[in-house]
């Protein structure tokens, strides 16, 4: 592998490699996950600098994972023996190919996609983008094997050339991004392994995560000097179930869902207002009763839950802007109940009883609290849940326990509660305030503006990398206060996603995002601009690497 690299200029072998790569089954959740950290980790050892430093390059595997995910890592230590070490990190896992419909045989040739796309006429900017040559197609493609493979080429060539190094490199490829991020998760005990037995001091981590075109002929590459968070706020709303011949007399669960969301989902006005970056709004990923059967009773609970980009609010923020537009979704649902009765009575000439739509609207903290008072043994409910419920995604066993403590509710009051269940991803980025930070982006923006004058690449730094992204999981910005907040609404987080505060806040490796360029990512067009991301961005990476270790020479 390594003869054959190595007689390749350095586009050709990313290209090279992210074929190879692409050709790969790593699905998300299968065991390609862990033989495709098998695939580089046999080639990197056909690398001199391995095959003369073996134990520099090494992979552990994912603590506790069913379907066996590895993570790798790849060391090149620099000649001048200096601890300051900079992160390479990727991810190696992808979304599904049922998108590509039957095309799924080729999801994974990045060469049958090329051929199909130059005829395909249902969009012609894809036809187009095949035609040219300029890019290549396939699951991964984008997102982000292209990534990886940058990483993979620029560690080999720093490993050839360790005269240019005045740091260490630390390559990290993993799986697990594309759900709840457990590869991740799971370095961070070998990172705080390096930064002890080692002394590693770490300056920063790179991302290669994949960019895009953010609006229709726009000409810039973007960098990313940070992350956005990411939490999950859902409701349990418990109503009244009735026949559907009394259905008046009831409270639809689903209707007050649908208020919920209509208030809530893509509404602009709940993004926080950061000028420059690219905010997105929170969307709806999950909504549904919880009938099994066809029946003519109306259901008694509905269940949904909201993707909600944190940038730098914190989750008690959240909660209360949430918790509000609960109340007012329900206080428009009771009226409209209430006027639709009072209508029925009228035309119906039939008695009129006194009947109440009053629905609380509670946050999770708030309702055990209120559990307690009344005696209810909330932890032997929330334990008994859990066990009745194993084997289940973690998001139906949150939902599990509410409705268990709902169900112990001696008044069975109509309600909905409110709280965050996994995965919650801290948010980070380069503080103006901070010196260290402030190295970093000043060295970051001058390195940027010298290949943009070398190249012509019009390039612009933003703070926000605007999707979700393994470098939240090394630095964390919310304090203790605001975690505990965060908590007290995520039921038997521990238990279900153990994210490790401690262990990022010992490391706090601020994460750029120099990505590849692609377009499409997560869709059956999925494709890589070589030109860019095979051509520029890896000399781009390795200018900001020597830039930066020689800005911390001391």
């Amino acid at each position: 592998m390594n003869q054959q690299l190595r007689q390749l200029p350095i586009e050709m072998q990313i290209e090279k490699l992210t074929i190879d790569l692409v050709n790969i089954n790593s699905i998300n959740g299968t065991a390609g996950e862990g033989e495709i950290i098998d695939f580089v980790y046999d080639q990197m050892q056909t690398f001199p600098y391995y095959q003369k430093n073996p134990s520099l390059l090494w992979t552990t595997r994912v603590k506790n994972d069913p379907i066996g995910r590895k993570n790798l890592f790849a060391f090149v230590q620099s000649p001048k023996k200096q601890k300051k070490t900079i992160i390479y990190h990727s991810h190696l896992d992808t979304v599904d190919i049922e998108d590509y419909g039957n095309l799924k045989e080729y999801a994974f040739s990045a060469k049958q996609l090329e051929a199909f796309f130059k005829t395909y006429e249902g969009n012609a900017d894809v036809q187009n983008d095949a035609l040219s040559g300029d890019w290549m197609f396939g699951r991964g493609a984008v997102d982000m094997k292209s990534g990886a493979a940058v990483h993979i080429a620029n560690t080999l060539y720093f490993s050839n050339h360790l005269e240019e190094l005045e740091g260490n490199l630390l390559l990290i490829l993993n799986g697990g991004e594309e759900s709840e991020h457990d590869g991740i998760i799971d370095a961070l005990d070998e990172l705080n392994r390096l930064k002890i037995e080692e002394k590693l001091d770490f300056l920063m981590a790179i991302n290669t995560d994949f960019t895009t075109p953010l609006y229709g002929n726009d000409p810039h590459r973007y960098i990313y000097t940070g992350v956005a968070g990411k939490l999950l706020p859902s409701f349990h709303i418990y109503g009244r179930e009735v026949h559907v011949g009394d259905t008046l007399s009831g409270i639809d669960p689903n209707y007050i869902a649908a208020k919920i969301t209509e208030r809530i989902h893509n509404n602009f006005e709940l993004t926080e207002q950061i000028e420059g970056e690219t905010i997105l709004p929170p969307t709806c990923l999950y909504q549904r009763d919880t009938k099994e059967t066809y029946t003519v009773q109306t259901a008694s609970t509905s269940h949904i839950y909201f993707n909600y980009f944190l940038y730098k609010e914190t989750p008690n923020q959240v909660i209360d802007k949430l918790k509000a537009i609960a109340q007012q979704a329900s206080l428009e649902a009771e009226k409209y109940l209430q006027k639709q009765y009072e209508r029925y009575v009228e035309f119906s000439k039939v008695p009129k009883h006194h009947l109440a739509w009053n629905i609380e609207v509670v946050t999770y903290h708030e309702f055990i609290s209120y559990l307690n008072e009344r005696g209810v043994n909330t932890d032997f409910i929330i334990k008994e849940a859990l066990e009745k419920n194993v084997g289940k995604e973690s998001r139906q066993q949150s939902f599990a326990i509410v409705n268990a403590l709902q169900k112990a509710d001696p008044e069975h009051r109509p309600r909905v509660i409110l709280f965050f269940a996994p995965p919650f991803l801290p948010h980070n980025y380069l503080k103006d305030n901070k010196e260290q930070d402030r190295i970093l982006k000043q060295t970051i923006t001058e390195v940027v503006a010298e290949v943009a004058n070398e190249t012509g690449e019009q390039f612009k730094v933003k703070r926000f990398f605007p999707y979700l992204a393994d470098g939240s999981f090394l630095s964390i910005h919310a304090t203790e206060k605001e975690l505990y907040e965060l908590l007290d609404n995520f039921p038997e987080w521990e238990a279900l996603y153990p994210v490790p505060f401690e262990k990022i806040k010992a490391l706090n490796i601020p994460s750029v995002t120099m990505g590849v360029y692609g377009k499409d990512g997560h869709k059956w067009t999925e494709r890589v601009y070589k030109p860019y991301s095979f051509g520029i961005l890896p000399g781009l990476i390795r200018k900001t690497t020597r830039e930066l270790f020689k800005v911390h020479r001391h």
